[in-house]
């Protein structure tokens, strides 16, 4: 869930890329267990020492409308808990491509998901890497990567890099694992910023949904 510094009730029509039951890879090292080694190893570039919960998962992946979405991109997978909710809601029409930096990360989502676009790559090329893909537009852009503990000009890089792949209508999803805090950071890049607490997330988490980019940002 890096970049260089720089349940529920099933889905009635799964998506042809979700998981099926016995296609799971079975891992000797557990995700709590991965990710929690790839934060102490990495620190600042993971988002957290845990996979993020089912209640974050759902979170950040609600309000989106599936019937018209054709494209959502996911930056910083991990472990792929986001990545299930993504794959368990959205319709067979939509595209999803997953960007995760970490190739022990990518090794593991590629097994867990056998048929989706896992892209080994940076979030600041996402532009790049989706145009390579023949896509030009997405609806939104969900961010598991800890932006703030980011250099500000890589910061700004993936933020630019979203917002010139995003649809006129498309959201920015940043989950946070620091409610509220850094509310004044999102809002110096898009006008409309509005924040999600999820309680029963541990510790307890949250989910910045923003609109509305602004040409002017910059690092204050």
């Amino acid at each position: 869930m890096n970049v260089r510094p720089h349940t529920a009730h099933s889905h009635p029509h799964p998506h042809p890329h979700m998981a099926r039951p016995g296609e799971s890879a079975h891992h000797a090292t557990p995700d709590w267990l991965l990710m929690f080694r790839k934060f102490m190893r990495h620190g600042t570039s993971i988002a957290s020492f845990t996979p993020s919960s089912r209640f974050l998962a759902r979170m950040i992946c609600k309000g989106i409308d599936y019937d018209k979405a054709q494209c959502i991109v996911e930056l910083g997978a991990g472990t792929g808990p986001i990545t299930k909710e993504l794959f368990r809601r959205a319709k067979p029409h939509t595209k999803l491509v997953v960007v995760e930096l970490d190739p022990d990360f990518c090794k593991r989502l590629r097994a867990r998901f056998p048929h989706a676009d896992i892209v080994e790559g940076d979030a600041a090329k996402m532009d790049e890497l989706l145009r390579e893909r023949g896509i030009s537009q997405v609806d939104h852009v969900i961010s598991g990567l800890p932006l703030p503990s980011f250099p500000a000009p890589l910061r700004d890089s993936i933020i630019a890099s979203a917002h010139r792949t995003l649809g006129p209508d498309g959201t920015f999803r940043q989950l946070t694992n620091m409610p509220f805090v850094y509310w004044k950071l999102y809002k110096r890049y898009f006008t409309d910023v509005r924040f999600k607490l999820v309680p029963l997330n541990l510790p307890p988490a949250g989910v910045y949904v923003c609109r509305g980019y602004r040409e002017t940002a910059a690092v204050v």
